[in-house]
């Protein structure tokens, strides 16, 4: 009787998990009892499609029709258990999701590195905030909203695992690889945001990979290009680099992506990646911190894991050092025929593979794979782009705004006064100093790009001395917003001279910038954006002009001036125009 009491409940559990409904069993809860469907698929692979099954392949919409074939071929042959989409737009991908599904004799896991959204890969397709943007949100609630949204696009087009959040501590401002793709540097911060991002995600029926495990904030080499070696002591990381994963692996994450990185302290083999070590994943990550859940490898194609370990043998490693997924191996068909190899050889166990095989099918279940349903390919544009997902970008602008030094200056801007407008970094006059003109009537727009000439300078100088208010915006059009503007010094020695002037300054670029602008810290008022979008501008226009406030704080420190949590909360009155309020 009991026995079949809890078959009843396993189906139920399930059955709510295949339905898609909101309430549904964690992934990691759901693999503490048997699956039937898992069960069965398992037994009908043979020895080369199980461990196919562990293989996730690249896939584009950009890169034609010849491309688009191969990775079909692929398919076919191979039996890989997963893709991996980049760049190309969302209507093809839905289009190509169910020609790909169609070849795949067990449906295939899609996934996709989405950290802000379907727009970090993808055209006509929406863009949420940047991670260290929703660091400085001073709660949660909206960050969980955003992990939300951001699933229900990738279930729109049929994916199943977003390869976020981030949940390495930026605590190196030179990093050149992570940065603001981070929540910040405080470790209690990041792990409350990941929490918030992942638990939507999860909640809305997509796998997550908190990633780049054990901890990529603190170092200064890219991994795509080279191996970076964290020399840190193994107290130092306990406390710190790995403080967001256990915390967030405690609560239930479904998936970790390992980061290619040596580190001495964890593993002295000389050259081996994290991603190579037994010790680091199977000793540290499996089982110190109990993981159950999916482990990723980063892409395995990165120089980080490859230049030591050519030829696939960093695929056969990656397995043995208890890895489930191997992300974009060099050669797919290769990785097949070694690791099979490997397993005959015993480098690597077959029940290894087996339990691997087991746990990507798990999640294939959980996802509702079972119950396949080909993409709904009409009207994909209209439901990525609903009216709700840019209401809730701009709040989440609005809550990021962080004010800096005093807001005294900011409360005194009267809108009827005579007021220069600036722009840095631009050629023509950007729609931030647009929407200033239409609330501040007595306003002038300048602008200078940023390789300005001395000349102009010096005249800009000369000019804003007849003006009783000056707001200087400050802009970085670069799609990756690094730690440094790429402005002329004469141009940073202008941002120094301007901010003497009783100055309101308004920077709409990653806020470590800050550190190589010497002089700006004088600005009487100083408000941070953390990006130059849009909807930054419309919310740094409603705090200018008193339409509404702002509790923003810093995620990370910038130097002695501006350091982690810095941020006014404020709430003003309503500005007024001629009598009017605005």
């Amino acid at each position: 009787m009991l026995k079949l009491k809890t078959q009843a409940l396993l189906s139920l559990l399930f059955l709510t998990i295949s339905s898609g409904a909101q309430t549904r069993v964690p992934f990691i809860k759901s693999l503490e009892y048997p699956n039937k469907w898992v069960d069965s698929v398992f037994r009908k692979l043979n020895k080369k499609e199980r461990i196919a099954q562990l293989l996730m392949v690249r896939a584009h919409t950009n890169k034609g029709k010849a491309y688009e074939d191969s990775v079909a071929e692929v398919i076919k042959k191979q039996r890989v258990g997963g893709l991996v989409f980049f760049q190309g737009g969302p209507a093809r991908q839905a289009a190509l999701t169910n020609y790909y599904q169609s070849l795949s004799h067990i449906p295939l896991l899609i996934a996709m590195d989405g950290e802000w959204g379907l727009g970090m890969r993808l055209d006509s397709a929406v863009s949420y905030p940047f991670q260290m943007t929703l660091g400085a949100l001073k709660d949660t609630p909206l960050v969980y909203e955003t992990g939300r949204e951001v699933a229900k696009d990738f279930r729109r087009l049929g994916m199943h695992v977003n390869f976020a959040p981030v949940v390495d501590i930026n605590n190196n401002p030179a990093n050149p690889v992570i940065n603001y793709r981070s929540f910040g540097d405080n470790k209690y911060n990041v792990a409350a945001k990941a929490w918030a991002y992942t638990k939507g995600m999860q909640d809305e029926g997509l796998l997550v990979s908190l990633k780049h495990f054990p901890g990529h904030g603190d170092t200064d080499v890219d991994s795509h290009l080279a191996l970076p070696q964290l020399k840190f002591d193994r107290n130092r990381l306990d406390s710190l680099e790995m403080y967001p994963f256990r915390e967030l692996i405690k609560k239930g994450a479904s998936g970790v992506m390992v980061a290619h990185m040596n580190i001495p302290a964890l593993d002295r083999t000389e050259n081996l990646p994290s991603t190579l070590s037994k010790p680091i994943i199977t000793g540290i990550l499996k089982t110190e911190l109990a993981f159950k859940g999916l482990v990723f490898t980063d892409a395995m194609e990165m120089k980080g894991v490859v230049k030591f370990f050519p030829e696939g043998e960093a695929d056969i490693r990656a397995l043995a050092a208890g890895n489930d997924v191997l992300e974009l191996s060099e050669n797919s068909a290769r990785a097949i025929k070694l690791i099979r190899k490997a397993v005959k050889k015993k480098r690597i166990s077959k029940d290894q593979i087996n339990a691997s095989v087991k746990k990507v099918l798990a999640a294939k279940y959980w996802a509702g794979l079972n119950n396949f349903q080909p993409v709904d390919t009409a009207n994909v544009a209209g439901f990525l782009n609903r009216p709700e997902t840019f209401a809730l970008k701009q709040r989440l602008a609005a809550a990021a705004v962080t004010v800096l030094n005093s807001d005294s200056l900011l409360k005194a801007l009267d809108l009827n006064k005579k007021t220069a407008v600036i722009s840095l970094g631009v050629t023509r006059v950007s729609s931030f100093q647009e929407d200033m003109k239409l609330k501040f009537p007595n306003s002038t727009n300048f602008i200078l790009s940023k390789i300005a000439g001395s000349l102009d300078i010096a005249g800009m100088l000369k000019e804003l001395k007849g003006y009783e208010q000056i707001i200087m915006a400050i802009h970085d059009y670069r799609k990756r917003p690094l730690s440094t503007l790429d402005y002329n010094n004469e141009l940073k020695l202008f941002i120094a001279e301007a901010a003497r002037l009783n100055t309101v300054t308004v920077l709409f670029a990653n806020p470590y910038t800050i550190a190589g602008l010497p002089g700006i810290e004088q600005s009487k008022t100083l408000i941070v954006n953390y990006q130059n979008t849009e909807e930054m501008y419309k919310a740094s226009v409603n705090v200018l002009t008193g339409r509404a406030g702002t509790n923003g704080r810093l995620p990370v420190t910038v130097n002695s001036f501006f350091k982690t949590g810095d941020g006014i909360e404020f709430f003003p009155e309503p500005k007024q125009v001629s009598g009017q309020v605005e």
